[in-house]
């Protein structure tokens, strides 16, 4: 589809619309040949709702937050195009006169734990792999699908629309699928780089709910009329397809100049892995459970998801019912001062998974292993961030060696790149050096693809340049004893192969 660009498209301003697990925000993004600068102009909650059938976004609030952003993105001065991100595997099912049929599913929503391995049992786990390449998590879109046969809405659907891939309906009324986010779903080929036809048949699914395909930095569509009305952006602005899923869009912001990079995208979760050029299908990786998503230019993310700030942020939630502390550095200073390798867990783990009492939860797994129970807040801590170093350093280190290549330094970026104690203790776990940011490398990767998409900067490799020369970034060399990292990283080893 061809568009005359408003006025507003030769600005330099891009408008990156970032929904996280806990919150969304709308950033204005300002690029220019030197400079890329980030101002958020509007926040809210993403909080999921606990109803009869089960855990579920409120999406509704969550397009009513994005007007609302919007509307304030046109105050600052108007925006030259809009990108949506958001997490995956998760979806909204259109009936055919495009109404939705209920709030989507959260992935946390335990109902799809039984039947991920009786669909992985009828159609192989060799199988499964061979095709997607994906890492087996149970709430895989795969997973979500099987686990709805039967039911009215899955019977009466028409599309299957990812949340990102919603939410740009709902702001141009066009309906597409972005790749990097299909790659996730469980039913994409990862070598062809389509809808795979034998998944879909195997679960009776019929190929046409799924849309056409779409890459970071396509069209999407201009907004809405009633869209325009109320945010009072000019109705030609143009949605730019970016890379949907907020992970591809953080890869894109890694501040790499050398090819031989590690990146750990660490918030809600920790992505760790390598970008690579074909997906890597062996059964070495399979047994190891990683995964090959697609990233932005044919690239492929080959990573392993790891349970990160989640179990902090869940100790937070459960310390402020208690009315005990939860200021982040406070915790952090705790945690620094109490004793290295007392005990530790994998973060894995699935009794982790599920909202709930975080803290009890590691102080059975702790008593469960033979471990010193954490007794205190900074020694919980410690033990989360510890496990989690030593989570980065299994994962990173398998990663390099089932892709045949090796690491040189680690880019961690994302929200974990403000915890100065996580970057120090993953340097001195990995003995590699670490770079830590951005912060908001979701936000700047989205706007940067649709920068791109409008002709103000370059290649892959010109965008990391730009997010290297602007942006604040920390550095962390190796440390420590690395005898007492291979000790601990033994340990952990044993109890897991125990649990």
């Amino acid at each position: 589809m061809t568009t005359t660009p408003p006025s507003s498209a030769f600005s330099s301003a891009f408008a990156a619309v970032d929904l996280g697990a806990t919150s969304g925000r709308v950033i204005v993004g300002r690029v220019g040949p030197d400079n890329l600068d980030l101002t958020e102009v509007h926040r809210f909650p993403n909080t999921p709702v606990r109803l009869p059938d089960g855990l579920r976004w409120d999406v509704l609030s969550l397009f009513q937050g994005i007007l609302d952003g919007l509307r304030e993105a046109a105050r600052s001065g108007g925006v030259a195009s809009i990108g949506v991100d958001t997490w995956a595997v998760d979806y909204g099912l259109l009936d055919a006169d495009g109404a939705l049929l209920g709030h989507p599913f959260h992935y946390r929503d335990e109902r799809t734990g039984e039947v991920a391995e009786r669909v992985r049992a009828e159609i192989g786990r060799e199988k499964l792999y061979g095709i997607t390449g994906l890492q087996h998590l149970p709430f895989n879109t795969i997973f979500q699908l099987a686990s709805a046969e039967g039911t009215v809405q899955r019977d009466t659907a028409r599309t299957l629309l990812l949340v990102p891939d919603l939410l740009v309906h709902w702001l141009t009324g066009s309906v597409g699928s972005e790749e990097t986010n299909a790659s996730t779903t469980g039913l994409f080929d990862a070598r062809a780089g389509t809808w795979s036809e034998e998944l879909l048949g195997r679960l009776s699914l019929d190929p046409g709910l799924f849309p056409p395909l779409r890459s970071p930095g396509d069209p999407a569509g201009t907004l809405l009329p009633h869209v325009a009305a109320y945010t009072g952006l000019d109705a030609r602005t143009p949605v730019t397809t970016v890379a949907s899923h907020d992970t591809a869009s953080a890869v894109v912001a890694v501040p790499a100049t050398e090819p031989d990079f590690a990146y750990i995208s660490c918030g809600t979760w920790s992505l760790a892995g390598l970008e690579l050029d074909a997906p890597v299908l062996s059964e070495a990786s399979r047994a190891a459970n990683f995964t090959n998503e697609r990233g932005i230019d044919g690239t492929v993310r080959y990573l392993r998801n790891i349970m990160g700030m989640w179990l902090l942020e869940e100790c937070r939630r459960t310390w402020e019912k208690e009315n005990l502390p939860t200021h982040i550095p406070t915790l952090l200073a705790d945690a620094a001062r109490a004793e290295p390798f007392a005990s530790l867990v994998d973060p894995d783990a699935p009794e982790f998974l599920a909202p709930g009492d975080m803290p009890a939860r590691i102080r059975d797994h702790c008593a469960r292993t033979g471990q010193r129970v954490p007794g205190s807040q900074g020694a919980v801590v410690r033990c989360i961030l510890e496990s989690l170093a030593l989570a980065h350093r299994r994962t990173l280190r398998q990663a390099a060696e089932l892709a045949g290549r090796g690491i040189s330094r680690i880019h961690l970026v994302g929200g974990g790149s403000r915890n100065d104690l996580l970057c120090q203790l993953t340097a001195d776990a990995t003995g590699l050096p670490v770079v830590a940011g951005p912060t908001e490398a979701t936000a700047l990767g989205n706007i940067l693809v649709q920068a791109r998409a409008a002709g103000l900067v370059g290649d892959l490799a010109d965008m990391r340049r730009l997010i290297a020369s602007t942006q604040h970034l920390r550095h962390y060399t190796p440390r420590g004893d690395t005898a007492a990292w291979d000790a601990a990283a033994a340990r952990l080893d044993s109890a897991r192969r125990n649990s």
